[in-house]
């Protein structure tokens, strides 16, 4: 084969080689989906060990986040919750991270963290109202509950209180 017309099949070999097995990046997320591995969160980190600072707007956004999804909680853990539930659910977190968003005011360091968190709040929130068939509902309801806990861990909110972690139905 001349050397023109192998470096177009070497380029497809490489491609292919390179690209993402889409089954097994499905069965990587449905296995750790529930425990928060692979999800933004597990990319936070402390500054020089210590929580990052929070202002007002964030810890107001956040326990509004927290009360609307401990009220569902119940119904989620014991797989009752509706979809119609889950989509009522999702506004009201979509609402909340849109207030964070547009208000918060910190310091870039402490912002770049926080965006781990709203990144896995915003994919729960496609996850609960449906958006990806690959991935359930409740598999939305886990990555926004380890988006709370992450955020109770690596920011320092007095008012936050821990919580336990969700269980698999």
């Amino acid at each position: 084969m001349e050397l023109k017309n192998l470096l177009p099949t070497l380029a497809s070999i490489t491609l292919l080689a390179a690209a993402p097995n889409p089954t097994l990046a499905q069965h990587d997320q449905q296995q750790h989906g529930m425990h928060g591995a692979g999800s933004a969160v597990t990319q936070l980190q402390l500054k020089d060990g210590q929580k990052w600072q929070t202002d007002a707007s964030l810890r107001q956004g956040m326990a509004n986040i927290r009360a609307a999804f401990d009220t569902d909680h119940p119904a989620i853990h014991a797989g009752e919750q509706t979809d119609a539930q889950y989509t009522a659910l999702a506004t009201r977190i979509d609402e909340q991270v849109k207030s964070i968003v547009a208000n918060c005011r910190l310091p870039a360091d402490a912002d770049a963290n926080l965006h781990f968190v709203v990144a896995d709040l915003l994919q729960g929130v496609s996850l609960m109202r449906g958006e990806d068939t690959a991935r359930s509902r409740h598999d939305g309801a886990a990555l926004v509950h380890g988006a709370l806990n992450a955020y109770g861990r690596y920011f320092d909110d007095p008012d936050w209180k821990p919580d336990a972690p969700m269980h698999e139905k």
